[in-house]
């Protein structure tokens, strides 16, 4: 797993060298030339770190030969490019597949890099979290046998053998107990925890020869956010403890289901749940058949997660469209939420959320030397700029005209895309400074984006204001917290319900605003159908 990501960032690497991102051109000997031509046309080595070694030297290869005869910014540079990206991005797909397990899983996390990779690269990735290669009965029966001591169907009334889905490190089968519950039943891949501990130990070797050659280039980030992670994640009593924590947490959202946890028949490897039915968040063909607003659904992400994030810091750091489904409740017919996978959670420091949350306000309410204070408290010093960018996946320009003023155009997401292979250098060293906490919001706030634009919600201006309203009671609860006398907490109470007026204010003002704009679009269409022609 670990050494694709090094895989990975060797090759972009290697691209921004070729293009002049560092300082100008180089080229590699005849002699390694030729090894690396006739290793495209071999299979992969057998062995993790031959394949991922050669797969690196393939693609260093592809992007030397293949853009070094052509005008840098050309429109056939531009198209070559695209070309090599998108065959670079196939290579590491399929390394991803062969060697299964974890590096399914930072595939994944790859492809959830937009502020970071081409689009080629993260639109390929992508498709990891639906084609996961999966166990044979034969393993999974083993798993089963060797942590709960009984066969199938000694635990079991049933036991569907077609899995219900298959991720990196698990897959989930739909049972039936023989009290008649039915459930889902989440088994570890056999292999994954023994070779976990081998990436890792093979990650940190390959981050340290990689800065030897190439010293503008850090990855420690990877290897540390990898030692503290997967152990958590591949622990399933572990994700079962977090399940019920979020769902205790947030029991007063009526819109969210997690499902229960069944204690006596789960392990570290094997966990029991409730079976739940839903459709994926984004697949809006479900969501119009069974009649899901697809704006509420929407709302109701943003609400969860600002409440995660700004005011219990305590967040699932998951939320790809395999782990989040959507449903009508069989009792109310309302549109409800499942979340599902809570293997990976970042908990954040008091001190980390505050700052957090008082640069989001900032942000929202464009006030842009607090967004550089904020920004320098949480590690970005003179690269603020380039850290609300990320943050708001928008533009300076946008940022400093306020990224509630106007949604994000096809144009400017395409500008970010364009412009962040030119500030790659920075970003690794953005990410190399910033709180570890950073890492994984940075990567949850992406895959909500996506959702969003799957969606078609992206523009909307609720997500702000939902994540204004919990930034407000956030900050008001930790002063009132603070406060000596009854009279200033009295203070703090009067000013929160104050400036939370004015954020619904400002939503029935947007929301009227949206009204007399469509009123208008109306009648002139209207009038434009009834003119003579």
């Amino acid at each position: 797993m670990f050494c694709l990501h090094v895989c990975m960032h060797a090759c972009v690497y290697v691209y921004h060298v070729h293009t002049g991102a560092f300082g100008g051109q180089k080229r590699i000997s005849a002699s390694l030339e030729l090894e690396l031509q006739m290793a495209m046309g071999h299979k992969v080595l057998e062995t993790e770190p031959g394949s991922s070694a050669l797969a690196t030297a393939v693609i260093s290869y592809d992007y030397l030969t293949s853009l070094r005869s052509v005008p840098y910014g050309s429109e056939e540079y531009l198209q070559r490019r695209s070309q090599v990206h998108l065959r670079s991005a196939r290579r590491l797909c399929e390394l991803c597949c062969a060697n299964r397990g974890t590096f399914i899983k930072v595939g994944q996390h790859l492809g959830a890099l937009d502020y970071l990779l081409p689009e080629e690269y993260t639109s390929t990735l992508k498709v990891l979290h639906s084609q996961a290669p999966q166990s044979s009965m034969q393993e999974v029966r083993q798993v089963i046998r060797e942590d709960l001591g009984k066969e199938i169907h000694d635990l079991f009334l049933s036991f569907d053998d077609t899995p219900l889905g298959a991720a990196s490190l698990a897959q989930v089968h739909k049972a039936v107990l023989h009290d008649g519950r039915t459930v889902a039943v989440k088994v570890q891949h056999p292999k994954v925890q023994a070779q976990s501990s081998k990436d890792i130990l093979l990650m940190e070797v390959l981050v340290l020869a990689v800065k030897q050659l190439f010293p503008d280039f850090e990855f420690m980030w990877l290897v540390d956010e990898a030692k503290k992670n997967l152990p958590l994640e591949l622990d399933f009593l572990n994700e079962g403890r977090n399940a019920e924590k979020v769902a205790h947490m947030l029991k007063h959202f009526d819109f969210l289901k997690v499902p229960q946890i069944h204690w006596e028949l789960s392990t570290k490897r094997v966990l029991l749940m409730e079976f739940v039915e839903g459709g994926q968040v984004n697949d809006r063909d479900y969501m119009e058949k069974n009649q899901i607003d697809v704006n509420e659904i929407s709302c109701h992400l943003s609400k969860m997660y600002s409440e995660m994030i700004f005011v219990n810091g305590f967040v699932h750091c998951d939320p790809h469209p395999g782990n989040v489904l959507v449903r009508k409740r069989p009792d109310t017919g309302k549109a409800e939420i499942v979340l599902l996978d809570h293997g990976l959670y970042q908990v954040l420091t008091e001190e980390f959320r505050l700052d957090y949350c008082h640069l989001w306000q900032s942000l929202i309410w464009t006030d842009m030397e607090r967004v550089k204070l904020y920004s320098q408290r949480l590690g970005a010093a003179e690269l603020y700029p380039l850290f609300a960018c990320m943050l708001t996946a928008r533009s300076w320009d946008s940022v400093k005209r306020g990224i509630g003023q106007a949604p994000v155009t096809a144009t400017e997401d395409s500008e970010i895309r364009n412009n962040a292979a030119s500030y790659l250098p920075e970003i690794n060293k953005l990410l190399n400074h910033v709180p570890r906490q950073m890492l994984l919001i940075l990567k949850t706030n992406e895959l909500l984006r996506s959702i969003e634009t799957t969606l078609g919600t992206r523009s909307s201006a609720s997500s702000f204001l939902n994540m204004s309203r919990c930034c407000v009671r956030a900050l008001a609860k930790h002063r009132k917290r603070d406060a000596c006398s009854f009279f200033r907490r009295t203070q703090i109470s009067f000013s929160e319900a104050f400036s939370l007026w004015q954020i619904s204010l400002h939503e029935l003002l947007l929301r009227v605003k949206g009204l007399r704009l469509a009123c208008w679009v109306s009648a002139l269409l209207g009038w434009l159908t009834q003119a003579p022609r």
